[in-house]
């Protein structure tokens, strides 16, 4: 299967929720439960030694999302991930060695930055899109405002402690494509099974994009 360029996860994306799975018996569940809120892609993170078996058990459970990996690392993160079939990959910063590799998977990347400079670093490696992370300690909107006018070519995908609430304002940046946010499942509702909950977070994500 042909993976997705990056212009068509952003069109598919809004509020992508950024999941960490512990246990395999609730991949399955988890991803029916996003897909039945609307959402179309999601990023699961690659900070369990299950992530990967997690990522084809939802992806099969609902193959109509656009399944990320999430917290790539390293070179082999990313070489292992593309392997694996991740969708797209995302990082939590850039390194040389990293982008490279990233790049060299051939997959749509959000590579994660926190100041101008790694923007314009990440920029010249050849990235259209970028992670802004940790987003709400590293100056929140009003730092993406003020990127605005100097990189006017940069676009971002601001993550990290962004509540639902918070969400629709970063989404009416012009230079914001789409957030990420843990709120629409976070931790403890994925270990309860709480995916009634769950659907309608994904649902009031959903219902975020295009405002």
């Amino acid at each position: 299967m042909t993976p997705p360029s990056l212009q068509s996860v952003i069109d598919a994306a809004s509020v992508i929720p950024v999941l960490t799975v512990e246990h395999m018996d609730t991949a399955a569940p988890l991803a029916k439960a996003l897909a039945a809120g609307g959402l179309k892609v999601i990023e699961l993170t690659l900070r369990t030694p299950i992530a990967l078996d997690a990522m084809k058990a939802m992806q099969d459970a609902a193959p109509e999302l656009i399944v990320g990996m999430g917290t790539v690392r390293t070179p082999d993160d990313a070489a292992k991930s593309a392997r694996e079939g991740a969708a797209f990959l995302v990082s939590p910063g850039l390194t040389p060695a990293l982008g490279e590799a990233m790049l060299a998977t051939g997959l749509a990347c959000l590579p994660g930055v926190a100041t101008a400079g790694e923007a314009m670093a990440a920029r010249e490696q050849g990235f259209e899109v970028l992670k802004f992370f940790p987003a709400e300690p590293a100056g929140g909107i009003a730092y993406l405002k003020a990127l605005a006018g100097p990189l006017p070519d940069i676009r971002f995908c601001p993550t990290g402690s962004i509540s639902r609430e918070r969400a629709p304002d970063y989404l009416a940046l012009g230079n914001v494509v789409c957030v990420g946010g843990s709120w629409i499942a976070d931790t403890k509702d994925i270990a309860s099974g709480n995916w009634g909950a769950i659907t309608a977070n994904a649902r009031a994500a959903e219902a975020m994009k295009g405002r």
